[in-house]
């Protein structure tokens, strides 16, 4: 279970550095954690760690840690609360080993910088998503529509196997039915990710198993 949790804490951690590098933002990553020294985009941690035991004071070292700065602390055993931060929220991390191809339809690949824009747009992220994604080869936006092709819920996958699932929403009323169709997409891989509460239920409807607790402290 703790490889489990490694992994998809890497996968965040490449994703949050690849949406960084979107907004002009380099970070280092290196065997404790990711970083940027910058502040990151919005709803964006400035810190990852990617193994337990990372002492706060050197991982708060490599960012601006100022009022606004986040931390994901992907196994929930920093105490950041002696440096001005508090708990914004606790999750899971969940991983799906590869299953047989189901039966629902996959998403559609959002391909060009207008159809990312429309997904932009029914996400609620707005300028946060930019065309650059696009061309990143670890990097998968995906959509699905209805019948008059307005787009009623998607996905982001990054990774190449196993794929982490971020960004999710839908615009309908179950949610297991767009984990159903993000598991669809890529039948044969594995994919890890993570959910609060309540959304975390509709993930583990999907075949998804909870494996680890993680924590994002903000600094308010």
């Amino acid at each position: 279970m703790l490889k489990d949790v490694r992994t998809a804490a890497r996968d965040n951690a490449e994703w949050c550095d690849i949406v960084c590098a979107s907004h002009g933002l380099t970070g280092q990553t290196d065997a404790d954690a990711w970083s940027v020294p910058h502040r990151s985009p919005q709803w964006y941690p400035d810190a990852v760690t990617v193994r337990p035991g990372v002492a706060a004071v050197a991982l708060l070292a490599r960012i601006d840690a100022g009022p606004g700065a986040s931390v994901k602390d992907s196994f929930a055993d920093l105490d950041l609360s002696g440096y001005g931060f508090r708990v914004l929220f606790d999750a899971r991390w969940i991983h799906r080993p590869p299953l047989p191809p189901p039966v629902d339809p996959p998403l559609d690949p959002v391909g060009t910088a207008d159809e990312l824009a429309a997904w932009a747009a029914a996400h609620g992220g707005g300028e946060l998503f930019r065309p650059a994604l696009l061309a990143h080869p670890r990097v998968r936006v995906l959509a699905r529509h209805d019948d008059r092709g307005a787009i009623t819920g998607g996905a982001v996958l990054s990774g190449d196997g196993p794929y982490g699932v971020s960004n999710l929403f839908t615009r309908t009323d179950d949610s297991c039915d767009i984990w159903r169709a993000v598991c669809a997409t890529v039948p044969g891989a594995p994919l890890v990710g993570y959910e609060t509460t309540p959304e975390l239920a509709a993930a583990l409807a999907a075949g998804f198993t909870a494996t680890g607790q993680l924590r994002v402290w903000l600094h308010a």
